[in-house]
């Protein structure tokens, strides 16, 4: 093919990660609450897996349509990553959540910086084992599917969505151990009741409501900005 064709397929590999994140993104929510915090988040790794695997045989296959579609179901995970620092919050006790909170963020940067680093010419950047970096992404998601089953449901989401009190109660005891964690339980009860005074919107919905528009205005600003202030060249 010619380089501009050449420069055409590498872009749209590049940027259809962001479609498949947007996709992911707009299903989370749904079936976070659908499914529960734990099983969503093991039906994640299933995207990310196969993205994996479309890319570490694509060289072997000698197709380059095996990458494009490694890469949108890999940002079907990456728009998925919206369950973690639910279900990490939910499963914390109160006095840690904000730093548990804050560590996803943390790992997410780390992972980055570690992605990086793998990508040298001198480790697996190289022209024969770029298949190996791109399938690396399976690895986590490959712990997390295999670890993930031992950990218990998010005791609010037992309690709010499932209506599940003896659940919610078996959780918190695995979480947090054997103790007195009634005044937990309340507070997630207050939360219940908040909620059943209070709309869900939609995207639309969010737009078009007044009453969040400058909230909605510093969202978009903090979030365009963040692109403009050189952390991804660092």
């Amino acid at each position: 093919p010619s380089a501009e064709m050449i420069t055409l397929m590498w872009s749209f590999i590049v940027s259809i990660y962001s479609i498949g994140g947007l996709l992911g993104s707009s299903s989370a929510g749904y079936l976070s609450v659908k499914f529960g915090r734990k099983k969503a988040m093991l039906f994640a790794n299933i995207p990310a897996l196969l993205g994996a695997a479309l890319m570490g045989l694509s060289r072997l296959c000698g197709s380059f349509e095996m990458i494009i579609a490694g890469r949108l179901f890999s940002g079907v995970c990456g728009g998925k990553l919206a369950f973690l620092p639910v279900y990490a919050g939910e499963i914390s006790p109160k006095k840690l959540r904000g730093f548990i909170n804050v560590t996803s963020t943390v790992f997410l940067a780390l992972g980055k910086t570690v992605a990086r680093i793998l990508g040298l010419r001198e480790l697996l950047g190289s022209q024969s084992l770029w298949p190996m970096l791109m399938a690396a992404c399976g690895f986590p998601a490959l712990v997390q599917l295999v670890a993930l089953p031992f950990f218990p449901e998010s005791p609010p989401y037992l309690l709010m969505h499932v209506g599940d009190q003896e659940g919610c109660k078996k959780a918190i005891r695995q979480l947090w151990g054997e103790g007195q964690h009634q005044a937990e339980m309340d507070d997630i009860m207050k939360e219940k009741a908040t909620m059943k005074n209070t709309k869900i919107l939609s995207v639309l919905e969010l737009v078009k409501e007044p009453a969040f528009r400058w909230q909605l205005y510093m969202t978009v600003i903090l979030t365009t900005t963040i692109q403009l202030c050189g952390i991804n060249a660092v």
